[in-house]
């Protein structure tokens, strides 16, 4: 039998055997039994026109119906009937509403781990990972190995770096999926708070370098007054508040000083009470003989 033949009597998969249309269940009366069943499930005012019948199997078809409710535009009511083999009965099987191809529907049904989103997550909560999440992968333990203490304490960078304490670590994909996205974000080069800014993160004097290979690109903000203190910041993101952005001088010494401790020593005589007097001059120069 030569290669990629196909028997043309034998239904495959890509083509489905198409069924012949029996003609008591597509018959009017039958159309009109599938109307009565529609009418009983949804109101009679609510179900519209005949739209036409297909042929699910032998003696079994389906009668739709125009939906005239207004909470389901373009739906359509779907009417099964069938008899059984040399019986002239149609029964009704099942009454159901489908959508059209104009229809409104809702949106695909997601599992809720992915529809969960940043920001989703509460108090008290608890968001499981997956046993084979491709941003984790299994820590180094060193068990086997005798390690100087310095790398045996996980709150040690070095120890950290490797995992030991932590069962699982960031994967190859995981740190470069977190690199992208704190890169691409607000604490990147390309957001309008660094393209404004005097110079980049790289030389400002809050920088505090993070351990390990993100070091390379990434620091986290020690500025309190910086809209991204307390965050993972790209060495070439900026801002305003930069160390060197506009700085300071120190005040002069040759402001005025104000004496708060001396003290002058004026005399007043007769009914005046206001002004300076010398207490040291003539009672002449005074007005008085």
């Amino acid at each position: 039998m030569p290669s990629g033949y196909r028997d043309p009597v034998t239904p495959t998969l890509d083509q489905p055997r198409a069924h012949k249309v029996d003609a008591a269940c597509s018959h009017p009366d039958a159309v009109a039994l599938a109307l009565t069943a529609a009418q009983e499930t949804e109101g009679a005012e609510r179900v519209g026109e005949h739209l036409g019948f297909d042929a699910d199997d032998e003696r079994v078809v389906t009668h739709y119906f125009a939906c005239l409710n207004p909470a389901y535009i373009g739906w359509r009511w779907a009417v099964t009937v069938a008899r059984a083999s040399r019986s002239k009965v149609i029964t009704v099987d099942g009454v159901v509403l489908l959508p059209g191809d104009d229809s409104v529907l809702a949106p695909t049904w997601l599992p809720w781990s992915e529809r969960l989103r940043p920001g989703d997550l509460g108090v008290g909560d608890l968001l499981p990972t997956r046993q084979d999440d491709l941003r984790l992968a299994p820590g180094f333990t060193g068990a086997d190995l005798t390690l100087p203490d310095e790398l045996e304490d996980p709150l040690n960078p070095p120890g950290w770096e490797l995992g030991l304490g932590r069962v699982r670590v960031l994967s190859d994909l995981g740190r470069d999926e977190a690199a992208d996205r704190w890169y691409s974000g607000d604490s990147g080069p390309s957001s309008p708070m660094a393209q404004a800014a005097p110079a980049r993160c790289s030389s400002c004097g809050f920088l505090v370098p993070v351990s390990g290979v993100m070091r390379q690109a990434f620091g986290v903000c020690a500025n309190e007054m910086s809209p991204s203190d307390g965050r993972i910041v790209s060495l070439d993101h900026g801002c305003g508040a930069h160390s060197e952005a506009q700085v300071q001088p120190v005040a002069s010494s040759d402001a005025p000083i104000v004496d708060e401790v001396g003290f002058d020593v004026i005399a007043i005589h007769g009914e005046q009470t206001s002004g300076s007097i010398d207490a040291t001059a003539p009672t002449e120069e005074l007005g008085h003989s």
